[in-house]
């Protein structure tokens, strides 16, 4: 079986360069380019150490060039969907970690899906600690009429809530409705966190965390805390290969890792 072409969109980022590392170590896929806002040459080093690959700020030029089978996408929103057509449009599956992607762009990924018959993926979290998180969220939420979702990152972090936060607030609201108890007073407004269909989301940034995120549930007598801490970004890897593998299997959109891993 050949090896996967991988072209990583969002190269210099830390995120892109932990891939680039992880995809170095797996025999089952190979870097083939990588793509990145900030002119460097068009030669990229891999971090083996072994090897570079073309580099250029233009996904389109990269794409023709290299003819891979996946990107993968750590960008930004806005990035992102601006680097979705032009993929789709030359018959490459699509993963993406960027976080911050609105219900407007998923169903425009979605479409594209469709439109050219390939795999798409959104992964809001790829560590797979944060996608069991989500699960038991689901499970504990048929039970309990009150949560919260607290949820910290390091403070280069660009959007909040984060895009986990987010899955985890749709994925528990979509069991049932929760009850948000609202201040008669409030001095200070905001304090709450934001609403999503009752579920409050508290966001903090700050040096010192990479990522955390804990669901809070409450009924009367008792509470059920639901945490997740990353630690590394290394624990994102072997999900993020997995998705790799996965997507070129696909012919339509795939939000999140639940089904993959059989948890759905």
């Amino acid at each position: 079986m050949a090896r996967l072409k991988v072209v990583v969109h969002g190269a210099t980022g830390r995120m892109g360069r932990e891939t680039l590392a992880a995809l170095c170590r797996d025999p089952d896929v190979e870097p083939v380019g990588a793509v990145a806002r900030s002119p460097r040459g068009d030669q990229f080093p891999l971090p083996d150490g072994k090897r570079s690959v073309p580099y250029s700020t233009s996904l389109d030029e990269l794409l023709t060039l290299c003819a891979p089978d996946v990107v993968v996408d750590f960008t930004n929103a806005t990035a992102c969907m601006a680097a979705a057509p032009l993929v789709a449009a030359k018959g490459i599956h699509l993963v993406t970690g960027t976080s911050g992607l609105s219900d407007a762009n998923l169903k425009t990924l979605a479409e594209l899906s469709r439109r050219y018959e390939l795999g798409i993926m959104v992964v809001p979290n790829f560590a797979l600690g944060a996608v069991v998180l989500n699960h038991l969220s689901r499970v504990a939420a048929r039970f309990f009429d009150y949560v919260d979702i607290f949820e910290a990152h390091h403070e280069a972090k660009m959007d909040a809530p984060s895009g986990t936060a987010m899955a985890l607030a749709h994925a528990i609201s979509a069991e049932k409705r929760f009850t948000r108890p609202e201040p008669q007073k409030e001095p200070l407004s905001g304090t709450r966190g934001g609403d999503y269909k009752g579920v409050s989301i508290h966001s903090t940034r700050m040096p010192g965390r990479l990522a955390h995120h804990e669901v809070l549930f409450g009924a009367p007598g008792q509470t059920l805390s639901l945490r997740h801490d990353t630690l590394s970004r290394e624990c994102y890897m072997p999900a993020v290969v997995l998705a790799i593998k996965e997507v070129v299997k696909r012919r339509e959109l795939v939000v999140g890792l639940e089904e993959v891993l059989g948890l759905s």
